[in-house]
């Protein structure tokens, strides 16, 4: 059962994914830049810096003193993390001024992460508890601005195979989250946090 998880969490394992993300990212971010370059939308360069952000703060991670090894908990993480690279610009739009809401999520996903520092990693794990900043108000504020930056994202950028990444992410993430915090939840450090900070990605919904 745990086979899944016992693989990827050893060394050679973990430079694949390094790899992999590296690849993805290249595509994504060369998009991106012409995106930028064609249509002069700052957007693009913003979403670009908080998505290779992320990527780094998964490099520099600290090791964890425990981590899950649940195979489910394995394959969100993946999918939920490099998913997000599949985007790509497109001129069809719902909401041109949603870029705007892009550069919130983004914005707060940068916070987020600078926030969390090198306790950033991919998969559920026991690091540094962080209750500073963004996460006295929710308890997964990088997940929430993934939220925000991809819906934003969506609307300004509206095409079939970004709707369809877009749904892919927003479901791998939430199941991402309950399936993480069942797990952080066997701390009793991280249940008093629960109890302090009520809600997950939502303030007064979720």
């Amino acid at each position: 059962m745990h086979t899944l998880a016992t693989l990827c969490h050893t060394r050679g394992a973990s430079l694949l994914t390094s790899i992999t993300m590296a690849c993805l990212w290249t595509f994504f971010a060369g998009a991106h830049v012409v995106g930028y370059l064609h249509s002069n939308d700052w957007s693009y360069l913003l979403f670009c810096v908080a998505e290779t952000l992320a990527a780094l703060f998964f490099i520099v991670r600290s090791a964890p003193v425990s981590v899950s090894t649940d195979a489910g908990d394995w394959l969100l993480a993946i999918g939920a993390t490099f998913a997000p690279f599949l985007f790509a610009p497109s001129d069809m739009a719902i909401w041109p001024g949603a870029r705007y809401l892009l550069a919130v999520g983004s914005l707060l996903q940068i916070a987020g992460l600078l926030s969390l520092n090198r306790s950033f990693g991919l998969v559920a794990a026991q690091r540094d508890i962080k209750t500073g900043g963004v996460y006295r108000v929710i308890r997964h504020p990088l997940y929430a601005s993934y939220l925000i930056s991809l819906s934003g994202y969506l609307l300004a950028n509206t095409s079939p195979a970004n709707a369809v990444t877009y749904v892919a992410t927003i479901s791998m993430l939430v199941a991402r989250l309950l399936r993480e915090e069942r797990f952080l939840a066997a701390d009793v450090r991280y249940r008093v946090y629960m109890r302090q900070v009520k809600y997950r990605l939502l303030p007064f919904i979720f």
